[in-house]
This record gives structure tokens, sequence and C-alpha cells, in this order.
């Protein structure tokens, strides 16, 4: 395993799906087929092989979206459990190949900031992954920062991922072109306005001031957001504001990004300038991109040897503690 040149692989936005969760899943995610669904399912023989024939050594495992987003505030803490409890006994399978990451039922923030605490202590894992909107609210708001409280406190970073786009988005946005090109309103579009949109209103709602230790991570390269930095920045420096920080420096010291499903060299290339080499994670996004893809892009990274370790294993080492 590892690349050819002996370094280790860590991919840390790989996911899978659970039946405790999407036994509850209706429209676009119920109706998946085919090999994706295998795969998604499957967490160990298939699995395996293709992270052994691609050279990946540890996956993180996270429950695919929209996971535990959608559920109610009384049923979705302990389906969201479950869950986590049949994911610890996944690693636990096989320690030395998977780590996890937790889901969280987000509609009941308090209760989720508890299934934080007791996946981090008491199951290993080594951090939350929430994606996209909570029953069509973003998670900025101050109700949602008891989770964001106990993520800082155990030390632990939350993974935002794409979701759905809210539906009012999809029709206004979207709908005229769906049926030709499904994937815009997801991973050729939608998810990155969806993302980067979660990550800037978190900028904005003062929660890293109030908890100058919670770690975020975005994938896909950070959702645009390393190339529109400048941008962003400079227009919101424009009016005066409370925040100490600027936009740039809030972001650069607390959101890390991963390489999940974004092959470029100008894109990483970019991300390193604008995020620096530390704050860098490679990542594959498996299964709904192909281990291989990552593993050849990885082989011909032109780096350091030094930055090429931190890239593919040491900042997730050190940030995930694995």
């Amino acid at each position: 395993m590892a690349t050819s040149s002996g370094i280790e692989i860590i991919a840390l936005e790989e996911h899978y799906w659970d039946k405790v969760v999407t036994d509850t899943f209706v429209g676009r995610n119920a109706s998946r087929r085919g090999q994706l669904l295998d795969r998604l399912y499957d967490v160990s023989e298939l699995r395996l092989k293709e992270m052994d024939d691609a050279g990946i050594d540890i996956q993180v495992l996270s429950h695919g979206a929209p996971s535990a987003q959608r559920l109610d505030v009384e049923t979705g803490p302990g389906i969201a459990r479950q869950a986590n409890d049949n994911l610890h006994a996944t690693v636990a399978a096989n320690p030395d190949r998977f780590a996890a990451f937790a889901a969280l039922a987000t509609a009941h923030p308090e209760s989720a900031a508890d299934e934080l605490e007791r996946c981090v202590k008491d199951l290993g894992f080594r951090g939350a992954m929430i994606h996209g909107l909570t029953n069509g609210k973003f998670c900025d708001t101050q109700e949602y920062w008891p989770i964001y409280a106990r993520a800082e406190a155990l030390g632990v970073p939350i993974y935002l991922h794409p979701g759905y786009p809210h539906p009012d988005v999809v029709a206004v946005y979207y709908k005229d072109y769906l049926d030709d090109f499904p994937a815009l309103a997801t991973a050729g579009w939608g998810y990155t306005v969806e993302t980067a949109t979660q990550a800037i209103r978190m900028v904005l709602s003062g929660v890293f001031d109030v908890h100058p230790g919670l770690q975020m991570v975005l994938g896909h390269m950070g959702e645009a957001l390393p190339f529109l930095l400048w941008r962003v920045n400079q227009a919101l420096s424009r009016v005066e504001n409370t925040q100490t920080r600027s936009f740039r420096e809030i972001f650069e010291a607390h959101f890390h990004v991963t390489t999940s499903g974004n092959f470029s060299n100008p894109v990483l290339l970019c991300t390193v300038q604008e995020m620096g080499i530390d704050r860098v994670m490679f990542s594959v996004d498996y299964p709904f991109v192909e281990n291989q893809l990552g593993a050849n892009w990885a082989e011909q990274l032109s780096f350091s040897q030094e930055d090429r370790e931190k890239i593919l294993n040491g900042n997730a080492r050190r940030l995930l503690g694995l």
C-alpha cells in the first residue's frame, strides 16, 4: 500500500451508508441503485480490496448525505446513536484501516453535543461530519453552538459536508436544467454554493470568537473559498463590524480543506498558497469518486517529500490525533 515512494495515504472524506439511517431517507436519496449503492453499504471486503488496489492505507469513515441532518428532534438522537455504535463496530473490526466521524442529529443540538462527546470519549471517534442544512436551516446560529463548544472542548474538528440545497434555492436556481443535468444542484455546482455559504456564515456568526479553539474542515478544495478568499475578505472589510479579526484571519485560523473529488493541480496550488501547506489534507470522496483516480493524482504531486507527507497523511494525523 501507500504511494510508490512509500508515503502512507490517509483519506478522510470517505462515505458509507447504514440502513438504520437510510431507511428514513425519502426522495432522491432513497432511489440510488447499482454499484454505487453496493459500495456505500460495504464496509469490509469490497471496500478494503479497493483501498488495497489503490494504495489507500486508512479511510476515515463518515455516513453519506443527508446523514442525520433531516432527522427530527424526537427520533433523530436515537437513530444517530445506533448508527454511531454500528460504525464503531466497523472500525473495531479493522482498526488499522478505518477511523470514524460521528453522525449527529443536529435538530437537537444539546443531544448532538452529548453524542459527539460519547463518540469521542467512549468510541474513539475523531470528530463529526454535518451534511448541509438541518431541516432547511443553516447551522451557524447560536442554537447550534453547543455542538461547537463541545467540539472545542474535546479538541476534535467538525467537517462541513455538502447537502442538497434548500428547495427554494433549487426551484429558483437549478430546476430548469435538472432533467438534463441533475448534478447541477449537487456536485456540479449546488453543493459548492451551499457549503461555501455555510462556511462564510460560520465566520460571520462570531462562533470562532466565542470558541477560539474550534476547528472546521471543508472538502472539495475548500468549496472554492481559497480561490475567492481575497475578494470575499476585501468586500466584507469595506464596512465596519464588531469582529476584531478579518474574514481571512478567521477563515485561515479555523478551517482546513481536503482534496476530496477535486484532483486539479492548479486548484491545489492556489489552495496551498492561500491556506498554507499545513491545512490541506488528501481525500478521495469514495465511493462517489474512485480511489484510483485520487491515488494516481497523489503519485504525481510536485511537492517536496516533506510537503507530500503532510498532505497525504501528516496533517490528518495531527488534526485528528491518529
